[in-house]
């Protein structure tokens, strides 16, 4: 049974193709879906500073209460791989990263586009495996978790997801992200030449952003 008063910081990131940085935000969600904290950070489309951007996310927040950090994807911003235990180490706090289909790697496509794909394919192999988790929506994601039990995993995701497969801290956070993003308020994430906006977990979204 997971507590109403349970807080998720859920995070999720937004960019566009050919811009410099891509937008980050951190939504704090209770058990009974009332937000109570929000954060934003930026990395380094193409980068491996994903990162260093959760964890400023985290800290920014400067909050003791949240339970729970939970990640839409841990490959975003074109590449920009999250290393999953650094992150736990950093803020002992159970993590659950998620994403909606499967895919067929990413090493190929590190070794043709970096010249680092040794050390971002090395972070990406410690990521491990993720495990298939049917929703009550009647929905199947793919997740990774770490310092949660993979029971308590299935009742939080289903705690915070009212329909579809996006649950809610995800699904406002990448709405902030994509609405701060089209804001322009961020040079950097603007590039010169207008293109569709790219997200980490959709299906029109770059190759290998859903892992």
């Amino acid at each position: 049974m997971i507590k109403r008063g349970v807080r998720v910081l859920g995070v999720a990131e937004s960019f566009v193709k050919g811009s410099k940085r891509s937008v980050i935000s951190g939504v704090v969600m209770r058990g009974d879906l009332q937000i109570d904290g929000f954060s934003f950070a930026t990395a380094t489309v193409g980068g491996m500073d994903a990162t260093q951007s959760i964890l400023k996310i985290y800290e920014d927040l400067n909050r003791k209460d949240v339970n729970v950090i939970m990640l839409n994807g841990c490959v975003i911003s074109w590449f920009n791989i999250v290393d999953l235990d650094a992150v736990y180490a950093a803020t002992a706090k159970p993590l659950i990263a998620v994403t909606y289909e499967e895919s067929e790697g990413l090493e190929k496509y590190l070794r043709q586009y970096f010249e680092d794909w040794e050390q971002r394919l090395a972070v990406y192999r410690r990521l491990g495996e993720r495990q298939r988790v049917m929703l009550q929506t009647g929905h199947q994601i793919l997740v990774r978790f770490i310092g949660i039990t993979e029971r308590k995993t299935r009742l939080l995701l289903n705690r915070f997801t009212l329909q579809g497969a996006v649950p809610e801290p995800l699904r406002v956070a990448r709405i902030l992200s994509r609405s701060i993003l089209r804001s322009g308020l961020i040079p950097e994430a603007t590039p010169i030449q207008r293109e569709e906006t790219k997200n980490c977990d959709v299906k029109r979204g770059h190759i290998g952003l859903s892992i």
